[in-house]
């Protein structure tokens, strides 16, 4: 599993972003995205999202 922490310039990004996830699951790996201020300001939802989606292999994606 990748874990993506995006900033403001991944909305500017958006289409390499969804190369680049491409790539990765082809290869097997699960993409799931945050943004950075949640990360900061909402920690613990974050890490209880990450390992709730290590037990979940559907769980894929941005979370908001």
């Amino acid at each position: 599993m990748v874990v993506e922490l995006d900033g403001s310039q991944h909305v500017e990004q958006s289409d390499y972003d969804e190369r680049r996830d491409s790539f990765l699951r082809s290869r097997g790996f699960r993409v799931i995205r945050f943004w950075n201020n949640d990360v900061l300001v909402r920690t613990e939802s974050v890490l209880e999202t990450i390992f709730e989606a290590l037990h979940r292999r559907e769980m894929d994606g941005r979370f908001d």
